[in-house]
């Protein structure tokens, strides 16, 4: 079988409810990974997705942040926070495994801070959050089973993923330390997979709503579907479905979508 697996930041689930819906019915996906829902659990709109056959795990905060996982399958071993700080209260980590017809997957649904401004505290909790993801992520590879870390990552890992490399130099999307920490990542054994099928530059997953980016082509790639080895080998194909960030009040990512020969 063929498992799609999708991220998409929908910067607001009630805001973005009627697109995401079309682009549910349309696109289809198995398995669809939501970042910065912007609600509680309770105020997801579950029964609205639930209808077009999803099972529906959610890790949700009030007016920020806000995880969810939507499966075809049954969704087991759901584990909200990523490990390693108690105090943590942000929601932007949300676990589970797939019950698919060909076995289980583990994905994740990963919403990693942003940084800004940098240097400053804000820096400083994204780099110790990518940090404790990689102790996670290390820790998740023991398993050896296809692993999908899906999400937006916050982080341009090189300078053909963004329009302008000068404008975005010191921008804590793309400074030197976010690169080696995502680089840390990736190096644990995890193949980027847009990288791994495409890896073209100038394919962007987001435009700013400011200064007309969208209209100028002006965006970049930050969304990333991170693979285990046991994913990777089964890594068909990656799409980034551009069309959603022209509709009517769009999210400001654009979703991407991974097949896997499962």
């Amino acid at each position: 079988m063929t498992l799609t697996v999708a991220s998409w930041n929908v910067n607001s689930i009630k805001a973005r409810l009627p697109n995401v819906l079309d682009w549910l019915r349309e696109a289809a996906p198995d398995v669809v990974c939501l970042q910065e829902i912007k609600t509680v659990d309770e105020g997801f709109p579950r029964e609205e997705i639930e209808a077009l056959g999803y099972n529906v795990e959610t890790h949700g905060q009030k007016t920020y942040n806000g995880v969810a996982i939507l499966s075809k399958f049954p969704i087991e071993e759901a584990l909200p926070r990523l490990p390693g700080d108690d105090d943590d209260d942000q929601a932007r980590y949300l676990e589970a495994v797939i019950s698919a017809e060909s076995g289980p997957v583990r994905v994740a649904s990963i919403y990693l801070p942003n940084g800004n401004p940098a240097p400053g505290p804000k820096y400083d909790y994204k780099l110790a959050w990518m940090e404790r993801l990689r102790r996670h992520a290390q820790k998740l590879l023991a398993f050896e089973e296809p692993l999908i870390l899906a999400g937006d990552y916050n982080c341009i890992p090189r300078d053909s993923d963004c329009w302008d490399p000068a404008v975005w130099a010191d921008d804590a999307l793309a400074l030197p330390d976010t690169r080696a920490a995502f680089r840390a990542l990736k190096w644990l054994g995890f193949t980027e997979a847009f990288e791994q099928v495409d890896g073209r530059g100038h394919q962007y997953t987001f435009y700013d709503y400011q200064a007309g980016r969208w209209q100028k082509g002006h965006g970049i790639r930050i969304d990333h579907l991170l693979c285990s080895p046991q994913a990777a080998d089964r890594l068909e194909g990656v799409e980034i479905h551009t069309k959603t960030r022209g509709k009517e009040k769009a999210s400001d990512h654009i979703p991407i979508v991974g097949s896997f020969a499962l």
